[in-house]
């Protein structure tokens, strides 16, 4: 008996390791995505709340958009940690123009409807357009993504991008809460027309700045 207990503990011993780097990978994505999209989270919920007082972009052109944008950038990530030069540092910050020409272009459309009452200015107003502001806004992950690529390996790589996949949904789920919260419409309702257009400006100066 003590003989079979033995052995079924370490049949089950030889079991755990690949449990708990499986774990451990699962944690590491949810920890690599959650620190590099946070910024992201703001971005989706100020589409989600454009969505809905002004009706663009609709709601699956976000999650459309959103999804393909971090395909992209996990591609590039792909690419890079492959030893491939995808685009050259210097040109990856000139991406901030994307967010701060679709916010300069908001600002006006706000300046020249100052006191209608209406509703504030769709800033992404396509799927294409959502993907271009992820792309812009998540620019600078190439460069934490690809070292992890680089060195994690082909199967913790597509778990990583996995976990990536089911995170995308989750953040823009909680976009979409966060945009019907009523605390957060009536805040939109009394400052949307100056918020929507200053987050997109600020977004394309940070990352302007970096490459600065």
């Amino acid at each position: 008996m003590e003989l079979d207990t033995l052995g079924a503990g370490s049949a089950d011993g030889r079991r755990l390791p690949g449990v708990d780097h499986l774990a451990g990978t699962l944690g590491a994505a949810v920890a690599l995505f959650a620190g590099t999209n946070v910024d992201d989270l703001i971005v989706l919920t100020v589409l989600f709340l454009s969505s809905r007082t002004t009706g663009r972009p609709r709601r699956w052109e976000i999650w459309t958009g959103q999804y393909a944008g971090i395909a992209a950038l996990v591609g590039a990530s792909a690419l890079a940690a492959a030893g491939l030069a995808v685009v050259p540092d210097r040109w990856v910050g000139l991406l901030g123009l994307v967010p701060l020409l679709l916010g300069v272009r908001a600002l006006i459309q706000t300046l020249r409807s100052r006191g209608d009452g209406g509703p504030p200015p769709a800033v992404a107003t396509t799927a294409l357009a959502v993907a271009g502001v992820t792309v812009a806004n998540g620019a600078d992950n190439i460069a934490v993504y690809t070292p992890v690529f680089r060195t994690v390996g082909v199967t913790d790589s597509l778990v990583t991008v996995a976990v990536f996949a089911v995170l995308v949904a989750v953040w823009c789920a909680a976009a979409a809460w966060l945009g019907a919260h009523p605390r957060v419409v009536a805040l939109l309702e009394r400052y949307g027309h100056w918020l929507v257009p200053a987050v997109f400006i600020a977004i394309g100066l940070l990352i302007l700045a970096d490459l600065a």
